[in-house]
């Protein structure tokens, strides 16, 4: 296992960062596997269309591994190609939480000695959005994984407004309960119908006059924390996010916030 991991990383030094490009079974061949769907009906016709439309998109040597008719004059196809781009993994910049890893423990410690009173923090998945699954997994007791949610947090006055919350009553709650924090889930992104409910809470805020006063936070299986920043919301947290992580994003914005009212 150690002989492996020094191979790995003696590879790793000897590759080149400002010519990165997909990984197959070779380094740097380009290889990418992609999936899509067309409106044509199944046949040879959906197939040679669809290897046509990879050489458009800058394929090389295209191949259609799979196709099949989803619905009457739809077909899915799985595909394979090389791609003949290659990017500068050197110089991009991305936008991160910066906030340092803590337990539960930890958290509810970091609020009894800097804090010093319980953070009430309100929270929905917003919109005609029915999807619960990951405010639940932020918010409720069980959280996921093992991953205890907000709720059994000691220190947290968490309430989880479910599904298909309307902003107006997202903001209606926070200010009668005179939250902390927010927490704006979004599962649905058809037509980018995430981000205008999104850019719609921050405006709704701005209108009250309270959106400097509490700690916005987006979060969706789509949501960037760059795209929340964009949006004007403080942190986004996306797939792979657990109830500790976006408690320490809170409790250290708090603290800031309240040194510097």
């Amino acid at each position: 296992m150690s002989g492996y991991s020094l191979e790995k990383n003696a590879h790793s030094r000897e590759l080149d960062l400002t010519k990165v490009k997909p990984y197959g079974d070779t380094m740097n061949d380009g290889k990418v596997q992609l999936s899509f769907t067309l409106p044509v009906p199944a046949g040879p016709e959906a197939d040679a269309a669809a290897k046509l439309l990879l050489k458009k998109m800058g394929f090389k040597e295209p191949q259609i591994v799979f196709s099949k008719e989803m619905t009457t004059g739809f077909t899915f196809f799985v595909a394979y190609g090389e791609s003949v781009h290659a990017i500068d993994y050197s110089s991009i910049k991305v936008q991160k939480i910066t906030a340092e890893k803590m337990t539960m423990e930890e958290i509810d410690a970091f609020i009894d000695e800097r804090i010093r009173r319980k953070i009430v923090i309100v929270g929905a998945s917003t919109g005609t959005d029915a999807h619960t699954v990951g405010i639940d997994a932020i918010m409720n007791m069980k959280g996921f994984a093992g991953h205890y949610g907000l709720e059994r947090y000691r220190n947290f006055e968490a309430y989880n407004m479910g599904s298909q919350v309307q902003n107006e009553e997202l903001v209606a709650k926070a200010i009668e309960l005179k939250a902390d924090a927010i927490l704006a889930s979004q599962t649905v992104t058809a037509k980018n119908v995430h981000v205008k409910n999104l850019a719609n809470l921050v405006e709704l805020l701005e209108a009250e006059g309270i959106r400097k006063n509490i700690i916005l936070v987006a979060g969706g299986a789509r949501i960037t924390h760059e795209l929340a920043k964009e949006l004007g919301y403080d942190a986004g947290f996306g797939p792979g996010s657990f109830a500790e992580d976006v408690a320490a994003f809170i409790v250290h914005q708090l603290e800031s916030m309240l040194a510097n009212p």
